[in-house]
């Protein structure tokens, strides 16, 4: 089996001015590890893609956080996977709870959001992750399991190998609270289990699985230690570009 390369992915949800995020790149653009030896992910508004695209170095990827899954249509306000693509993203959010949550996305939206995802050459990074109701009616390996089902239905195994599953506990995003690195590794490990499941051991150990809830740069050291944790989906710490470097050097130690 090869190496899996870690994966560090900033998410910058609805932050940044044209001129912070032209900041933040250039900051960190020629700073960031090779790409052989961590995938460095912006996961930026859709406004700002074709910006940063073209300020992309050589060893940084730029992602979208949300498309609709249709080619094109009559939806206002939504960008197609065509027009993701062609602004120059290479990866997709999907299913990230506060889609879920904030704006209704369904089991079935992020199948389909999964579907258009590789038809258009786009890396999906898929999303999952319990409420703090299910951890603690000891819920979460059947939520997961379900929520993982049903985002691969009809993906086969060679679409399959190439997501990257980001495992975000709902409860720990933005309160501050972080899953212990053991209990978020077995949770991953889970996460492995399933997919193994679904596709066989071969690729569910291929297959990154991130993880995300309150990353800071004082505990993603700890975290990246664990053998099934294979880099993280960040949020607001990864909004100043010396925490996002302080992330992608803590992944090249790996």
């Amino acid at each position: 089996m090869n190496k899996r390369i870690p994966v560090i992915a900033a998410n910058w949800k609805m932050y940044k001015t044209k001129d912070e995020a032209l900041e933040f790149i250039f900051a960190v653009n020629g700073n960031v590890p090779e790409r052989s030896q961590v995938e460095s992910i912006i996961c930026a508004p859709a406004i700002l893609l074709n910006l940063l695209v073209k300020r992309e170095g050589e060893h940084l990827r730029i992602g979208a956080q949300n498309m609709h899954y249709a080619d094109e249509g009559a939806f206002t306000g939504e960008n197609s996977p065509a027009q993701v693509k062609t602004a120059g993203a290479d990866y997709i959010l999907i299913g990230h709870s506060e889609r879920r949550s904030y704006f209704g996305e369904t089991d079935k939206d992020v199948n389909l959001k999964m579907q258009a995802a590789f038809k258009y050459d786009l890396t999906p990074i898929l999303c999952v992750g319990e409420q703090l109701a299910d951890r603690e009616s000891h819920q979460t390996k059947h939520v997961l399991d379900a929520q993982l089902e049903k985002a691969f239905d009809k993906i086969d195994a060679s679409k399959a190998v190439k997501t990257i599953i980001a495992y975000e506990p709902v409860w720990a995003i933005g309160t501050g609270k972080t899953a212990t690195p053991e209990m978020a590794n077995d949770t991953i490990k889970e996460v492995r289990a399933k997919v193994a499941d679904l596709y066989g051991s071969e690729i569910a150990q291929s297959v990154r699985i991130l993880y995300g809830g309150s990353v800071k740069p004082n505990n993603i050291h700890e975290l990246l230690k664990e053998s099934d944790i294979d880099g993280a989906l960040i949020g607001g710490a990864a909004l100043e570009s010396n925490n996002f470097l302080v992330f992608t050097d803590a992944a090249s130690k790996k």
